[in-house]
């Protein structure tokens, strides 16, 4: 039994039986300790690897045919992040910034190397390490409306040109190392990669536009088509003499220049984020080998001086190219935390000059080191250099409403009307959705909102249970029940009956086509497990909605009686003043406003002063209506840490809590938003409302 077991776990399908259940099972466990997932797949890919327990062995074919198809899919998606278009607008500005960032990284790293003694390959590999970078906080930004910011095009863009230059040098690394590489030779590599590069980018697009244009919408063949351009460039990148990896990231950047955003886009990214990447990370823990690992810690100095150079060279590139585009010391500090963060590029190449035997495992620990404190560290100073770029003046500790000169103001958006739109499904909670969604339509005056009922029917899921016909049925009778409970709601109803494989995507797609204002859904009860193995609905829906998403917590809970509402507040942008607005709709339609009383609660850092208190109260003030009693709205300002359980606290005497929560997911990386408010949803002592974005 024993040697049948074993025999299993070695074999190809026991690899791959093994590597997905790695992927499924450790990320939840490594968010619990607020670690990016890599670690956690990093961790396991050591445990399972040949130094551990020996269940995986590194040099398999089977796990190296996968790591290979997710090196080439991690780069895929890293051009997929890019806007070609975006960066046309500043292709000056970024090209200046990224040859910056290139050629004080390849210096950093080409440095280091001669110090500890490298040879020239070796070292000119991690000058390329140095030169890379992966955007992790751009997802940030966007949340906060920021990403129009020059200094964020600017950043982003420079990655194109990073990305690319680093592999180029990757390539004639690799060359040298194989000492096949002449001048003559190494100028007609520079002619391949550009006939090659011109051939995929321009290649795709053309033919990508052309597609469409003929109006070639099969999402099945529109998604095989983009893998085999996947596979094709990373091939055709091979036979130019350049890593395979290489073409996939000029395949990123031409597909998503013709792709759109929506299901296939979607499908993409999730099997190389849910599949190949991850096994890619834990390959690269497979070849860590902890006696290398010692021998890292115990040369210290090596790993401490890669991660001062890593840091020290995007920080200097960014100061001269903020200087010399006249930026703002928050603007800089922006740049310098959107270029920090090396992870996708860095260890793709890494991993190569590895393989190639260029790289010995002290190296790569470090570079793994590195990955780690920046992947960390820059969303981080992303966060806080993001809010103090919308600050009214240098003085404020705080940002703005977040809002563009051209965008509407957000107190517009309270006195008109919503079109709100409301799956249904549970019957113990439908009718406290619906009285809830008229609520929130309502506008100011006579103005009433309109509601739209939802029943969604999966056709592959019904006939598994008993029949298409039967669940068409319940629906209609869903329906009819809905369009009774809205009868006597201030809005008007029209109900919608939905066919969709995909549950998730239906409710985004029926919101976009009705033109909805809001999506209202409700939480459902936690479920661990399944959330683990299939994946989070409500997570699915704030991915895709066109619209916010709001996500009610409500239970059997009367909504006549929401005379405590609590908003925590977490900024000043327009995401926050969106919470108070959804607060300010429900104290507008309560049958007795006068009693009612909206609590503003800011947990600030234990740091600031009395004046910065007295800044951030007179500024949560100035959102308050004028036709809003001053006993109305409060202002709790209190001294962090502890966020969570002040807020867990305060909701003991709350009739509603209302959350903003930030979902969007760097596509491609297994590093997801942080579900922390949805879980916290869940706990509160009173019911929840859970806000996915602004409505703008």
């Amino acid at each position: 039994m024993a040697a049948s077991l074993s025999h299993l776990m070695h074999h190809p399908l026991g690899i791959f039986a093994q590597l997905v259940a790695i992927s499924v099972l450790i990320p939840p466990l490594t968010r619990r300790l607020r670690l990016p997932d890599l670690v956690g797949l990093l961790a396991a890919g050591v445990l399972v690897g040949p130094h551990v327990l020996h269940w995986i062995d590194a040099k398999s074919e089977t796990i190296t045919l996968l790591s290979d198809i997710g090196a080439i899919y991690l780069l895929f998606t890293v051009g997929l992040e890019i806007d070609l278009e975006e960066f046309n607008r500043v292709k000056r500005r970024s090209v200046t910034f990224g040859a910056l960032i290139f050629v004080l990284g390849v210096g950093t790293g080409f440095g280091i190397g001669q110090i500890f003694g490298f040879p020239l390959v070796p070292s000119l590999l991690l000058g390329a390490l140095m030169a890379t970078h992966t955007p992790l906080g751009y997802p940030i930004v966007r949340s906060y409306g920021a990403q129009r910011d020059e200094s964020v095009i600017v950043s982003v863009g420079s990655t194109i040109f990073t990305d690319i230059a680093a592999l180029l040098l990757l390539a004639v690394a690799l060359g040298l190392g194989k000492g096949n590489l002449t001048p003559s030779s190494f100028t007609a590599l520079l002619i391949s990669i550009s006939v090659f590069a011109c051939l995929v980018v321009l290649g795709i697009r053309m033919i990508g536009r052309h597609l469409w244009m003929r109006n070639v919408i099969d999402e099945n063949r529109v998604f095989l088509a983009v893998l085999l351009t996947l596979f094709v460039a990373s091939l055709g990148a091979e036979l130019a003499g350049v890593e395979k990896i290489v073409g996939a990231f000029l395949a990123g950047l031409a597909v998503n220049s013709v792709l759109p955003e929506g299901k296939v886009k979607e499908q993409v990214i999730f099997v190389g984020g849910a599949l190949f990447i991850p096994i890619f990370f834990i390959h690269l823990g497979l070849l860590l080998d902890l006696g290398s690992l010692a021998d890292s810690i115990s040369n210290i100095e090596f790993t401490a001086l890669m991660l001062t150079g890593a840091l020290g060279c995007k920080a200097l590139a960014a100061v001269i190219a903020g200087r010399w585009f006249r930026y703002s010391p928050n603007q800089i500090l922006l740049m310098w935390s959107l270029a920090m963060p090396k992870v996708a590029a860095t260890l793709a190449t890494a991993f190569i000059g590895f393989q190639a035997g260029l790289l010995d495992s002290t190296v790569l620990n470090a570079v793994l080191a590195v990955m780690v404190v920046t992947a960390t560290l820059g969303p981080t100073l992303t966060t806080r250099s993001v809010v103090a770029l919308m600050e009214p003046n240098e003085r404020s500790p705080y940002g703005t409403t977040g809002l563009d000169e051209d965008q509407e103001v957000p107190g517009e958006v309270v006195r008109r009307p919503l079109k709100v739109l409301v799956p249904v499904a549970n019957p113990d909670t439908e009718l406290s959705l619906l009285k809830l969604a008229a609520r929130l339509s309502q506008g100011e005056g006579e103005h009433n909102g309109q509601l739209l009922p939802l029943a969604l029917v999966s056709p592959s899921l019904e006939e598994a249970r008993g029949g298409l016909n039967r669940a068409l049925s319940a629906a209609r009778t869903r329906l009819n029940q809905a369009a009774t409970n809205a009868e006597g709601l201030t809005a008007t109803t029209r109900c919608l009956l939905r066919v969709d494989d995909d549950i998730a995507a239906g409710m985004s797609r029926s919101a976009l086509e009705e033109g909805a204002d809001l999506l209202l859904i409700g939480a459902g009860r936690p479920d661990p497990l399944r959330k683990w193995l299939l994946g989070d609905l409500v997570d699915g829906v704030c991915r895709t909605a066109h619209c916010p998403v709001v996500v009610a917590n409500l239970g059997r809970r009367e909504l006549n009686d929401l005379n405590q509402i609590l908003v925590p507040i977490k900024d000043l942008s327009a995401s926050a003043r969106e919470q108070f607005e959804l607060a300010l709709r429900l104290l507008s339609t309560a049958p007795d406003p006068t009693s009612t009383i909206i609590s503003l609660l800011h947990i600030h850092d234990p740091r600031f002063n009395r004046h910065e208190r007295s800044w951030m109260e007179q500024q949560l003030m100035s959102w308050c209506p004028r036709n809003i009693f001053s006993h109305q709205v409060q202002i709790k300002l209190l001294q962090g840490p502890g966020i969570d359980s002040k807020i867990h606290w305060f909701s003991k005497n709350q009739d509603l809590v209302i959350l903003r929560s930030q979902r969007r997911r760097v596509a491609g990386l297994p590093i997801p938003a942080s579900d922390r408010t949805s879980n916290l949803v869940h706990q509160l002592a009173c019911p929840a409302l859970m806000i996915s974005d602004p409505l703008t």
